[in-house]
């Protein structure tokens, strides 16, 4: 889905999003309400974190399945086609696309395809262990940490501005978790030896995983974010009998993560 994006005398295109953000012109700018200039703001800054992001790592894609056509006689018939061009107060978006699905040549040809449906872990819900590799390569099981409050927060990825500012505010806090007696452990899609340099720049005293594929992201059901393109940012708390106590999502304020997290670790 090819996206132009125009303002101020510069342009942009993207293939992963459709975000309308700067006025074409100062003057434009100035027609603006102060509401409609600090919704300009945040999506320049959604902008900046996406293509800090690598995409060909954690676009949409890798998060969804795919299905084929496996009559290789079917033809792909066009049920969607769609161009166009909206003007919002200076702000120039266009986009074209087109969707399309397999045909059947006959009924016979027709098969089920097997499906496998993840339920979210819910407030209240103990989820089930699972297996991963940290960022020495070791690997570390959710269950090595029953009998002490866990802290699990999903982001989407290392080295991008909002990820390393919620990974130190974790290292900053690291004493006041402790203090807690709670473990702190970070996952994301990259792999271990990205965390091993994301850890290492950053000093931090907590556990990476590594969740390659996402598959532990999409069992927990972590909603993704702008229309599916950007890894959720999702914080977990688990008691001492591994019950998840709160959920917290906050994809464009990392912060307040920890102190959410922290609120309830104190009433614990």
């Amino acid at each position: 889905m090819p996206i132009t994006i125009e303002g101020w005398g510069w342009q942009l295109s993207t293939p992963y999003i459709a975000v309308p953000f700067l006025p074409q012109s100062p003057t434009d700018h100035a027609s603006l309400s102060a509401t409609e200039n600090i919704v300009c703001f945040c999506c320049f800054l959604i902008l900046i974190e996406m293509v800090s992001i690598s995409l060909p790592k954690h676009s949409l894609p890798s998060l969804l399945p795919t299905h084929k056509p496996r009559n290789p006689s079917s033809q792909n018939l066009p049920i969607l086609s769609m161009s166009s061009q909206s003007q919002f107060h200076g702000l120039k978006f266009s986009q074209s696309s087109s969707l399309s699905i397999p045909s059947s040549s006959s009924s016979s040809s027709s098969s089920l395809t097997k499906t496998t449906i993840f339920a979210k872990v819910s407030k209240g819900q103990v989820p089930s262990s699972f297996t991963l590799k940290d960022q020495d390569g070791n690997t570390v099981s959710l269950s090595k940490f029953k009998g002490k409050p866990v802290v699990v927060y999903f982001y989407p990825a290392d080295e991008s501005p909002s990820c390393t500012k919620q990974a130190c505010a974790f290292r900053d806090s690291y004493e006041k978790f402790k203090k807690a007696g709670a473990e702190v452990i970070g996952i994301s899609g990259d792999d271990p030896s990205s965390h091993k340099a994301f850890a290492k720049k950053n000093r931090l005293p907590f556990t990476l995983l590594s969740d390659e594929g996402n598959k532990i992201r999409n069992e927990w059901g972590v909603p993704a974010d702008l229309f599916g393109t950007l890894p959720g940012r999702q914080t977990y708390v688990l008691d001492k009998k591994g019950m998840v106590q709160l959920i917290y999502n906050n994809q464009f304020q990392p912060e307040k993560h920890i102190d959410e997290t922290l609120k309830l670790l104190q009433s614990l």
